[in-house]
């Protein structure tokens, strides 16, 4: 064979080589593109057949809605999938996908069920957070209990104390902030005894449901009936401190049901989307004036605005459902700026209060006056 001819021979199997490599090689990313869509004023549909609203509020005076506001969301690849070199790629050269380092999205050794743990925890925890919010900037009272978050597992309190369960006193003591509790436990010696006046986390829930979650602290006629004591003996910390083995938390109460029923969505950054929505159904006239608005952002019990991940996916979602109009947490701004969709007009927020004057602005068709992202 001619020197000529078994050159490109070569040069051509090792092509091929390295094609095959590529297509075969796994690289650690992970690839987020547009998801479902959800408009908080509307509906969604039951896995077993029917609707509900994505907001019901029972027990309160509400109003008619029109327009959207929309939640946004992206779809993300399972903690097991790594694309192929090519697969990569094509993702990176493609404005409807986004390639990022695996660990950005599942921390080393996450699990897929661990990872939907943990976003089904964030997300009712932006729920809570949205209704707070929301009702505060209505002026409308919201309670504070002290609840069990989490037990430690092969702690001391594990069988003893549960997750949800109200915690009413320590040592008799009433107890009316999170931080009480281990300031009381620790005013005792490792392996000494602490008794714990709780209304167990299944009482609590019946009687929120009895009450429509009443705004107030520990302390109705049916939480005292409910009311048991706990003896749990303390075990030692490294430093050596008496500890229980639980992380006490805040629970809010509200004075009447506000249910979010959406299914099939995890994380924080619906949380500003959901204010907005209890919002608009608890104030006469439209927020949107019949407007597609979509958005995004975390949100605090105080109404602060905060950042989320794959802003650029759900600027897509949002435009190719319809939007005309994104409420942007004001720290993504620079990233949404890079890859906004024609039609679309960003509009920064950093507040639950900014964002209700935006709409007005909106409404009123002031969009002049909008507060917008810098390009």
């Amino acid at each position: 064979m001619p020197r000529r001819s078994a050159t490109m021979l070569a040069a051509t199997l090792m092509l091929i080589g390295l094609l095959c490599a590529s297509v075969l090689m796994r690289v650690p990313y992970t690839e987020m593109s547009p998801g479902p869509t959800y408009n908080t004023l509307g509906e969604q549909e039951k896995k077993s057949g029917g609707s509900v609203p994505v907001i019901a509020i029972s027990g309160h005076e509400t109003y008619p809605t029109s327009g959207h506001l929309n939640m946004t969301t992206v779809q993300v690849t399972g903690a097991k999938y790594e694309p192929s070199l090519v697969s990569a790629v094509i993702g990176w050269l493609r404005k409807d996908v986004l390639v990022v380092p695996h660990d950005n999205v599942y921390p080393k050794g996450q699990t897929d069920k661990e990872a939907q743990q943990e976003n089904a925890e964030q997300f009712a925890s932006s729920e809570d957070s949205a209704k707070t919010a929301a009702l505060k900037q209505l002026g409308i009272p919201v309670g504070t209990q002290i609840v069990v978050s989490s037990v430690v597992a092969g702690g001391p309190s594990e069988g003893k104390l549960h997750a949800g369960d109200r915690i009413v006193a320590v040592d008799g003591t009433p107890v009316t902030a999170k931080e009480q509790v281990a300031a009381l436990v620790t005013k005792h010696k490792p392996g000494e005894t602490v008794e714990f006046t709780v209304v167990p986390h299944t009482a609590a829930a019946g009687a929120a449901a009895g009450t429509n979650g009443s705004a107030g602290t520990n302390g109705s006629a049916t939480d005292k009936a409910a009311e048991k004591k706990v003896a749990v003996t303390t075990g030692k910390a490294s430093d050596g401190r008496a500890v229980v083995g639980i992380l006490p938390g805040n629970d809010h109460t509200y004075p009447f049901t506000i249910d979010i029923g959406l299914q099939d969505v995890g994380g924080p950054s619906a949380g500003l989307m959901f204010s907005l929505g209890i919002v608009d159904k608890l104030t006469p006239g439209d927020l949107t004036g019949g407007t597609f608005v979509a958005g995004t952002g975390t949100i605090s019990d105080e109404g602060e605005v905060g950042p989320i991940g794959g802003i650029q996916m759900k600027l897509i979602a949002a435009r190719d459902k319809g939007a005309e109009y994104f409420m942007t947490p004001a720290e993504n701004c620079s990233e949404a700026v890079k890859g906004t969709p024609d039609g679309l007009t960003l509009v920064k927020v950093d507040s639950l209060g900014g964002a209700l004057k935006a709409l007005d602005q909106i409404r009123s068709g002031n969009t002049s006056a909008l507060p917008s992202c810098p390009k």
